[in-house]
């Protein structure tokens, strides 16, 4: 089944991102209630909160233009190098592992300056 779509849906993409139309049915998202916690009372509107579900095929042109832009990002050395986030092998420890490791280094030249 997936080798039947495949060039439908290839050309499709190809299309969008050739002409940067995008198409409406990709915008339109089916808006759910969603209770915020299990526990809360769900004849309150305020315990709720609203979830966007969106087409698939959006969610995957999504993701094909965010690998393009991230290839193109990483080979021409336009992401700063301390970038965490949408980062292959980077993460919120990678930050934070940075940010400690320069308070460490601000401390020992405090330390030494005093």
């Amino acid at each position: 089944m997936r080798g039947l779509l495949s060039p439908f849906i290839s050309f499709l993409f190809s299309k969008s991102l050739s002409t940067g139309c995008f198409p409406q049915e990709f915008k339109e998202a089916v808006v759910r209630p969603l209770l915020k916690k299990s526990g809360l009372d769900a004849n309150e509107l305020k315990d709720y909160r609203p979830v966007s579900h969106l087409p698939y095929l959006s969610k995957l042109l999504e993701k094909v233009v965010q690998v393009w832009i991230q290839t193109y990002f990483d080979s021409n050395g336009l992401m700063p190098k301390m970038q965490s986030a949408y980062r292959h092998f980077h993460s919120t420890e990678t930050a934070v592992t940075k940010v400690f490791n320069d308070l460490l280094i601000a401390a020992d030249v405090v330390q030494m300056s005093a």
